[in-house]
């Protein structure tokens, strides 16, 4: 029989130079630092692994720590709490792990300038104790060749730590963390390493860099409505960008402000799965638009990552079957309530918390149609309607028995069903991020009112370009409202985390 060699155990983790606790009353300062200690560690553990790949000492383990973000109150004062964030419930220390600095300097800098504002506290930075992924100290489009990784002794895991995923699941934003003795409170509603999760998942899905997002975010399930925003973006940009400062497609394809056909990037070969693109604003003030496909699945998928970017907004825009004889086909709906058939967050958003209207979006929603339709009153009513959507994961449910699901949508009061809105809308609720939906109503199932062939075509081209032009002015109206009226106390929970 074989005698199998085990490698020697490791005894020995080389670390970085420790990073003493530092206290800033100045939110720049204190974001500087995190953004001094983030580069270290990570091309601490950057450079580690090269110098392995190039043969180096692979009897030591290499490890370097998230910086931590951590704030102390001893009062019970309270602040003015008109405001949905920004301020600590109680006294106690509260802390958060922090990454990718840059990317997030507007929003860390917003968020302590508030805190230290509200209750007069400083601020201190250290190293935490939570240790750095290996696969998240890379830079963005790194390439990692597998014959490095091989000419390295020792398994990845035995010399570096790699991504856990018992730290990077969501029971702060979902209410069912519990604080450890001694433990602070969490700072904010994501730590470190499930931010890091998600902007590697989101730059899969959507084939551009987390640092294009926009703070305002449009998702839609059909093509017709990316082309339209492409074609509009493209146009926007060779004329000047009118406010917008670059348009950014899926391979990173960068067009900007006063150019007629893109600078940077290389387009991929084949869309990814849910493909993003970007109409830029100073500060991601502008718009970003998602192809999400069809299901709830996939809205469950996008959003959970979209959200650790802490976007002001979202709105689904996209069709649904009119569930009224009333409604005709171009109509458009307003949710004001959802019914959740689609299952994927009962987990972590049980059916029976409801999903409440937000009035900010959902004003801005309405004096969108009113505006870009030209109507008012009664002749607005004629065409808009507000009522219950219902969100479904059977895109078929026609093909069973009908009269369970036909008298649910009826005792629900529903005027709409689709595959996509209650999801986004919970998971906004979820992760408070503020949302809303307005659909156009595409087929009347119910009625036996389906598109005929050539139909379909001649629908599309009419009410698309009008259904984007409400979605987009109703996101400009959204920016130009304050954050603090548009971050509603509606989606705050008993005891929340100070950063928005």
């Amino acid at each position: 029989m074989e005698k199998r060699i085990y490698p020697q155990a490791i005894e020995s983790v080389v670390i970085p130079e420790p990073f003493g606790r530092q206290s800033f009353d100045n939110a720049e300062k204190a974001v500087a630092a995190l953004q001094v200690l983030y580069e270290r560690n990570t091309k601490f553990l950057r450079d580690s692994f090269a110098a392995l790949a190039a043969g180096g000492d692979s009897s030591k383990r290499y490890r370097a720590f998230y910086p931590e973000i951590g704030v102390t109150t001893s009062s019970f004062t309270q602040v003015d709490s008109r405001q949905a964030y920004g301020h600590m419930p109680t006294p106690g220390h509260f802390a958060t792990t922090v990454t990718q600095p840059d990317l997030f300097e507007t929003y860390l800098i917003e968020q302590l300038r508030l805190i230290m504002r509200n209750h007069g506290v400083s601020v201190t930075v250290s190293e935490s104790t939570t240790p750095i992924p290996l696969h998240f100290a890379f830079l963005e489009g790194t390439y990692v060749d597998g014959a490095a990784a091989e000419r390295i002794k020792r398994p990845i895991r035995d010399l570096f730590d790699v991504p856990d995923l018992d730290g990077t699941d969501d029971q702060i934003a979902n209410g069912t963390f519990e604080v450890a003795f001694g433990e602070p409170r969490p700072l904010a509603p994501f730590t470190a390493q499930r931010i890091d999760y998600s902007l590697h998942r989101m730059t899969h899905y959507t084939a551009t860099s987390p640092q294009h997002f926009q703070n305002f975010v449009l998702f839609t399930n059909y093509q017709f409505y990316i082309d339209e925003f492409v074609a509009r973006a493209r146009d926007l940009m060779e004329k000047g960008g009118d406010g917008y400062t670059e348009f950014v497609e899926p391979g990173n394809v960068i067009t900007r402000a006063g150019q007629s056909a893109p600078s940077e990037g290389v387009a991929p070969q084949r869309l990814p799965q849910m493909p993003a693109y970007h109409m830029k604003k100073p500060n991601h003030g502008g718009i970003t638009m998602v192809n999400i496909g069809v299901g709830p699945s996939n809205a469950k998928t996008i959003t959970d990552h979209i959200a650790v970017l802490r976007p002001h907004a979202w709105v689904m825009l996209g069709h649904c079957a009119g569930l009224r004889n009333t409604q005709a086909l171009g109509d458009y709906v307003l949710a004001h309530a959802y019914v959740r058939e689609d299952h994927v967050l009962d987990d972590d958003l049980p059916v029976w918390v409801p999903i409440p209207p937000l009035a900010e979006i959902q004003v801005a929603l309405q004096e969108a149609v009113a505006e870009v339709t030209g109507l008012s009153g009664y002749d607005l009513k004629r065409i808009m309607r507000t009522g219950t959507v219902a969100t479904i994961d059977n895109r078929n449910w026609e093909l069973r028995d009908q009269r369970g699901p036909v008298q649910r949508l009826s005792q629900s009061r529903a005027i709409a069903l689709d595959m996509e809105s209650a999801t986004i809308a919970a998971n906004g609720f979820r992760f408070r991020v503020p949302y809303g939906t307005l659909l156009c109503v595409s087929d009347k199932p119910l009625h036996g009112e389906l598109k005929l062939p050539g139909m379909a075509t001649e629908f599309y081209k009419r009410q698309v370009a009008q259904h984007l032009t409400i979605g987009i002015r109703a996101m400009e109206k959204l920016a130009e409202m304050p954050m603090e009226r548009l971050h509603s106390r509606k989606l705050r929970s008993f005891s929340e985390t100070a950063f928005q």
